[in-house]
């Protein structure tokens, strides 16, 4: 009897790796790029510095999505798609919840009710603009949610996960690529010609974090453009951007109860629960209670990043390049008018009450 339970374990570790083995390839594919795109990253800005003499830095993961759009063709097989797919699926929403891990509710409590509240109506509205703009530009309310999403939010890694809530369609994965890169470069555009904007209006260092971090739709840029200015703008942009990634919750829940009812009976229709999305904010909490010694907070949070790179580089290497370059400029529109919404919301709130 003893003898046959160890037996038992090594054939169910066996089946669990044999189980496991068809993810291999395209998890290590979409390894390998995450890898390549941090290491191309510090090379576009020193590019940037000796050709336009400015600091503009491509991020990993408009790296990761370009590269792997153009790799496309090599893994677009069931040798590598097998695995690319559950990285966009699982290894992304686990991402996403150690996310959490990075917010803690002191300081976003720390904003205040009136910016707290300006941000939540900007993100509400852009998120709406989204479906609104897509209706007027031709395009489906499943791409305009995807954008709403990702302005409103957190850019590329909010696009991958409203897409992950949103019904099945033909192209939601181009749909999803493509407005991580648009935002990403939105982004960017931000980052360098929103600081001379606040400086030309006469915003104080805590009134120009608080427009950076309400308007700019990636981390990455909201850090670069906030601590350009000063460390008390940085400091602030950042905490108002990561309230935004703290509302990440409530924007996939509605997005998945909304088009949950779509064409029936909204009170019949199955409602998506978005595990990751309530495990992220556990994370928050968990954060804040401050018990998670700091090497383990560390070691997750670095998961958290690699996961997410890990993610979209394999949405990269599902989607086509050419799908990409056939959207067309109204795909851009919905972008660009999202973009304008979460631009003057904040804008016209801040001139209001200053």
């Amino acid at each position: 009897m003893s003898a046959a339970r160890p037996d038992a374990a090594v054939a169910t570790l066996a089946r669990s790796f044999g189980a496991a083995a068809p993810l291999v390839p395209g998890l290590v594919f979409a390894a390998l790029l995450a890898w390549a795109s941090v290491q191309i990253e510090p090379l576009t800005t020193q590019a940037a510095l000796a050709t336009v003499g400015r600091k503009v830095t491509i991020t990993a993961p408009v790296v990761a999505l370009v590269i792997g759009m153009i790799l496309h063709p090599i893994a677009d097989r069931p040798a590598f798609t097998v695995g690319t797919t559950f990285a966009i699926k699982r290894v992304l929403r686990w991402a996403i919840a150690l996310f959490g891990l990075k917010i803690a509710l002191a300081d976003i409590l720390g904003l205040g009710l009136g910016t707290a509240a300006m941000v939540i109506v900007a993100m509400a509205a852009t998120l709406v603009s989204g479906v609104l703009f897509a209706r007027l530009f031709g395009r489906g309310d499943l791409y305009g949610a995807i954008v709403g999403g990702a302005t409103a939010v957190c850019g590329a890694s909010a696009a991958l996960a409203t897409a992950s809530v949103l019904p099945p369609y033909r192209d939601r994965e181009s749909d999803t690529a493509f407005t991580a890169i648009t935002v990403n470069i939105l982004a960017t555009v931000g980052m360098i010609a929103y600081p001379p904007l606040c400086d030309l209006l006469g915003f104080d260092h805590r009134t120009t974090g608080i427009f950076l971090g309400a308007t700019i739709h990636d981390v990455a840029q909201v850090v670069g453009a906030g601590y350009a200015v000063s460390d008390t703008t940085g400091d602030i942009a950042t905490v108002v951007k990561l309230f935004r990634v703290f509302m990440l919750l409530p924007v996939v829940l509605l997005v998945g109860w909304w088009f949950s009812g779509q064409g029936g009976d909204a009170h019949k229709a199955k409602v998506p629960v978005p595990v990751f999305a309530i495990m992220f904010l556990v994370f928050v909490v968990i954060n804040s209670l401050g018990v998670i010694p700091q090497p383990a907070k560390a070691a997750l949070v670095e998961a958290s990043r690699w996961g997410l790179l890990l993610a979209i580089a394999a949405l990269g290497l599902n989607t086509s390049l050419g799908t990409i370059l056939r959207v067309g400029p109204r795909h851009l529109m919905v972008v660009v008018g999202s973009t304008a919404v979460i631009f003057l919301i904040p804008l016209v709130w801040l001139l209001a009450t200053r």
